[in-house]
């Protein structure tokens, strides 16, 4: 018997809705079973017939009854019912095995928290750049302004390659500070390094293409190129960038960090990359050129890219990682606009664009001159912060006992061991010691190099200094 609580502040039609509904599941009426017309079943349950002829209109919207005019409303054949308890229990799909996938996040995890994830009083991570109030400030008026904004057409689907005003800030800042010249579409807006080089394997490769990649160098470009199935060829680094000779002729993409080596953090001279654009010419495939922290110099200016030499073979990836904040998933890539159309096509198709409030933030961000301050203020803390790390190693004697490299640019600087050295020891005991050092051989393919990649963007010269300190003490 249906019955209705009017002090329940559920809905009469609601009440009976479930009543209905559960009688239907636990077989109570059966598939078939016809059901007393609207006008008589609302007389027996003392309601209107309006409330009943909404209760029937539910129930076969979600096909729990069907109906005609000759047999009137009955149970639909709904549901299948279970012969057994066990198949009764719903069982979860089998989750397919996918080691390979698990020991390449475990390798991303560890490249970028280390493998002990605890807290310490001071980490050298090179992966953060540094945030303070006068930023957060500056990037909250940013966003209010732009949350302000009454052009609705923002929040349709926009435009595959981006936002365009933010476009137009990356190309006039591109176009002022490193002299690339390009027009809006050949400016693509992606979700950081790791989404910018998946799109290139999907679009510019195919499975099985060789890739060469700096060995050491930056894991997510091996990563994701192993999991879109390329072959990927490491190339020794050595004291003046990538070693070109031992590029695959082969190749259809060399990636390469030629404005700060990203685990030595050499610069690549001048001989090499020429040689290297002529290999590109010559052979005819993709040079990737990450410029990811190059614009933090402290001898002179930024270098020139190897995109303003060769913008026909090049593909310039910039990130707001580093220059801003890793958070706010914004980065680019520039090449030629045949690349980047097809480039485009594959990021509507899996992904379509990036959020709006991210990209109208930034933009408003870069506008109004807070980027540019932000970068002028944080230039004056790097340099300082290079400065400290620098001396606090040559006055420990560390750069004794250990090779230096990647004091010209960049944010931070490796302290290079022997092959031999027991690197894992030193690094858990630093650990031990409240500090944390990033170990040269998570940025390691197949080279067996070994050290530790001092980030300084994020620690105080005072702790720089304790640190170091603490370093050498254990290591004497």
């Amino acid at each position: 018997m249906l019955t209705v609580n009017r002090n329940d502040k559920q809905p009469i039609w609601q009440q009976l809705l479930d009543q209905m509904i559960h009688n239907i599941t636990t077989g109570k009426w059966p598939p078939g079973e016809l059901l007393l017309p609207s006008r008589e079943l609302a007389q027996l349950v003392g309601v209107s017939r309006s409330t009943i002829q909404i209760v029937y209109e539910e129930l076969f919207s979600r096909g729990y009854t069907v109906t005609s005019r000759r047999s009137g409303t009955r149970v639909s054949n709904w549901a299948h019912v279970p012969h057994s308890p066990e198949e009764a229990s719903p069982q979860e799909p089998t989750t397919p095995e996918i080691p390979k996938i698990n020991i390449d996040v475990s390798h991303l995890y560890n490249w970028i928290r280390g493998k002990k994830d605890q807290k310490v009083e001071i980490d050298f991570s090179p992966h953060e750049p540094y945030l303070d109030d006068q930023f957060q400030k500056k990037w909250r008026q940013s966003f209010l302004q732009a949350s302000s904004v009454t052009d609705l057409d923002n929040w349709a689907y926009g435009d595959t390659y981006g936002l365009v005003s933010l476009r137009e800030q990356i190309r006039r800042y591109l176009s002022l500070e490193r002299g690339i010249h390009v027009d809006l579409d050949q400016i693509l807006l992606t979700s950081g390094a790791q989404h910018t080089l998946d799109l290139i394997a999907q679009g510019l490769l195919q499975e099985g293409d060789t890739v060469s990649i700096e060995d050491p160098g930056f894991p997510v470009s091996w990563l994701t190129m192993n999991y879109r199935h390329m072959d990927v060829v490491p190339v020794p680094v050595d004291t003046y960038g990538l070693q070109v000779d031992r590029v695959d002729p082969q190749s259809k993409l060399v990636f390469v960090t030629p404005g700060h080596q990203c685990a030595v953090g050499v610069i690549m001279s001048e001989p090499r990359r020429q040689q290297l654009l002529h290999m590109a010419a010559q052979h005819s495939f993709w040079i990737v050129e990450d410029d990811y922290d190059s614009e933090f110099r402290y001898r002179g200016d930024p270098l020139p890219t190897l995109f303003n030499q060769q913008p026909q073979n090049t593909l310039y990836m910039m990130s707001f990682s580093k220059l801003v904040a890793p958070g706010i998933r914004i980065s680019a890539i520039v090449g030629p606009k045949e690349a980047i159309r097809q480039l485009s096509q594959i990021h509507e198709l899996t992904y379509r664009q990036l959020p709006i409030m991210e990209q109208l933030t930034l933009a408003h961000f870069i506008e109004h001159g807070h980027f540019m301050r932000h970068m002028r203020r944080v230039r004056n803390v790097y340099r300082r912060r290079h400065e400290a790390l620098t001396k606090a190693i040559i006055a420990t004697d560390l750069d004794k006992r250990f090779q230096l490299s990647g004091v010209e640019t960049g944010l931070h600087m490796l302290l290079e061991a022997e092959a031999s050295f027991d690197e894992e020891m030193v690094t858990n005991q630093a650990l031990e010691k409240g500090i944390r050092i990033y170990p040269l051989s998570t940025y390691c393919l197949e080279s067996n190099r070994k050290g530790w990649v001092l980030g300084f963007a994020k620690v105080n010269e005072v702790a720089i200094e304790e640190g170091i300190d603490r370093l050498a003490e254990m290591l004497t």
